[in-house]
């Protein structure tokens, strides 16, 4: 009875647009005598792929020119961030403007309404569109270097200084590099059977030499971390800050003034005409009798931007740059069963037909 009596004031009180169909504040769901629903605006998931660079000094840096004749060397941690790459999906949030009442009688077939938990509008008479979820950014797997402490002999080890530690190593160095051009010119002294055995030798003596060579020239670790933007595009709002990504802290917070900006920009393509132009256009016209609302929306360019260098564009439909229409109630009669089926992110008919009963 209360569940009864909520629905009934819902629809006393909503601005009327057709004998069925009704503008609602109310929550959605549906009620013996009908359904409150509504209808979506798009929004885009933004994934950010950041790859970051971590430097770490090798203990014997001081000595890399010296005894490898390595330049630049740098002895000082160093930590970098850069963006890798861009994707962008959309998905849909209940628009709170488009909330519309239905109230259905014997003379509807409109009866099988599919509502979301959100309260979006899925589908009538038929099964709703299925949608998939992005799938999460799995990172490869890193090679691991050897520690070069395990390669050390007991006379670099107990050398009485940095500096005699760097010249054996170094020595160590060498003699891994001369072995390795001796097996490539088939000159060592105990050569491999076969090509797979000399193969493996060289691999082994290669890891040797970078572990070794890292305690000169530090070593560098690359991650890859996706972050996960949400934003809801507005009408009006043409460009703003999305995020910001600082050299050694990563994406940060939009207004967090230390790290670079990285601008999201809303480009309406026009495809359909607008909201305002429709009312325009109708402000004379007869209401309709009855029926369903759907979206009819926009295309839209989305085009992300570091300073003033585009980093990625995409193109997409997005329901709050386009209109709603009114599908009429002749389509949901006795006389035939119509089967509708909206786009899950945009609210537009993606199927819409109708069978005769037998």
């Amino acid at each position: 009875m209360i569940k009864h009596l909520v629905f009934g004031t819902a629809l006393m009180l909503c601005t009327s647009v057709s004998a069925q169909t009704m503008i609602s504040k109310y929550r959605p769901g549906q009620t013996a005598e009908g359904a409150v629903y509504f209808l979506p605006k798009t929004a885009l998931r933004i994934s950010v792929l950041v790859e970051k660079t971590t430097y770490t000094p090798g203990e014997l840096s001081q000595y890399a020119k010296k005894y490898l004749s390595l330049q630049d060397v740098s002895e000082d941690d160093d930590i970098s961030h850069r963006v890798l790459s861009l994707g962008l999906t959309s998905f849909a949030l209940a628009d709170t403007t488009k909330c519309f009442a239905v109230k259905l009688n014997a003379k509807s077939n409109a009866t099988n309404m599919v509502i979301g938990d959100d309260g979006i509008l899925q589908a009538i008479n038929a099964l709703p569109a299925t949608t998939t979820q992005p799938k999460a950014f799995v990172p490869s797997k890193r090679k691991e270097l050897i520690n070069p402490k395990t390669l050390l002999n007991a006379d670099i080890l107990s050398a009485g200084s940095t500096a005699k530690m760097a010249e054996l190593v170094a020595q160590e160095i060498y003699d891994i590099r001369e072995s390795k051009s001796l097996l490539t010119k088939g000159q060592a002294d105990f050569m491999p059977k076969d090509g797979e055995q000399l193969r493996l030798m060289l691999q082994q003596l290669d890891e040797q030499d970078e572990a070794l060579t890292s305690m000169f020239k530090g070593t560098t670790r690359k991650d890859t971390i996706e972050h996960i933007l949400t934003y809801c595009p507005v009408p009006g709002k043409d460009k703003e800050v999305l995020f910001r990504l600082s050299k050694r802290r990563g994406v940060i917070d939009s207004d967090d003034l230390s790290g670079a900006p990285y601008y999201i920009c809303i480009e309406n393509l026009n495809t359909v005409p607008s909201e305002a132009e429709v009312n325009a256009k109708n402000k004379k016209k007869k209401e309709e009798e009855d029926g369903i609302y759907v979206n009819v929306p926009s295309k839209i360019r989305v085009t992300i931007l570091k300073a003033t260098k585009p980093m990625g564009s995409f193109e997409l439909h997005a329901a709050q740059y386009g209109h709603k229409e009114l599908l009429g109630g002749d389509l949901f009669n006795k006389k035939f069963t119509t089967h509708l089926i909206l786009n899950p992110t945009t609210g537009a008919v993606q199927k819409l037909d109708a069978e005769q009963p037998k």
